[in-house]
């Protein structure tokens, strides 16, 4: 495990947009949560449903959201893996991919309405833009490094592997780019890949940006 490092204390205007962010996402989630247990009692039920849930890279870069912005909420202070500037832009990665992959691939799939429009906005647009925000706004900066990127794409791997895994036994894939029933090994290797591109290129914007903060604050 990294050493933990120490960093600045976030203030309270800080504090309170990370407030702001987790609310917004955690209300999305459990929004999202509800929609699917009801639209999955009378077919899976809620446990296959639940884990359907969080097959959803979507949910959990949410979710990774709501422990870094509500670490910062609570404490405030730099102490913690959740408050180290590489956790936080790690979590800017997974949020900023996932909204990015949404508005260009996935937005034109379906045409979500009611409850489910709230939601969708939720977990795509707006906590996105709101955690993104309140990074280059209030996170500290200035300490990243391009060796911290290797370490940020080992969860996205692992979440595609388990999605092999899961499908490989259920037929059934969270996103229709790495369905292998559909498309096959070749196709959904090669969009893994693509999308393992995405996440380089953000990760390298993400550190860029920090270190242009990091002069700018210096």
């Amino acid at each position: 495990m990294p050493a933990i490092q120490s960093t600045p204390s976030i203030r309270w205007p800080g504090r309170a947009g990370a407030l702001l962010v987790v609310a917004v996402a955690l209300a999305a989630l459990a929004l999202q949560y509800l929609l699917l247990i009801r639209a999955t009692l009378d077919t899976v039920g809620p446990g296959f449903a639940t884990v359907r849930y969080f097959s959803f890279f979507t949910v959990l870069s949410n979710l990774l959201v709501v422990a870094a912005a509500g670490r910062a909420a609570l404490r405030g202070h730099g102490d913690g893996q959740l408050s180290q500037p590489r956790v936080q832009a790690a979590v800017a990665l997974y949020i900023g991919v996932t909204g990015l992959v949404y508005v260009t691939v996935l937005r034109h799939l379906w045409h979500p309405q009611g409850l489910q429009w709230w939601a969708d906005c939720g977990l795509h647009y707006a906590t996105p833009l709101l955690y993104l925000s309140w990074w280059a706004l209030v996170a500290p900066h200035g300490r990243l490094a391009w060796r911290d990127l290797p370490a940020w794409l080992l969860f996205p791997a692992g979440y595609v592997l388990w999605v092999f895994l899961r499908g490989a036994v259920v037929h059934e894939y969270p996103y229709p780019f790495l369905d292998v029933d559909q498309h096959g090994w070749g196709v959904v290797i090669g969009n893994a890949v693509v999308v393992l591109g995405v996440f380089v290129a953000v990760g390298a914007v993400l550190v860029g940006v920090d270190r242009m903060l990091g002069r700018g604050r210096a």
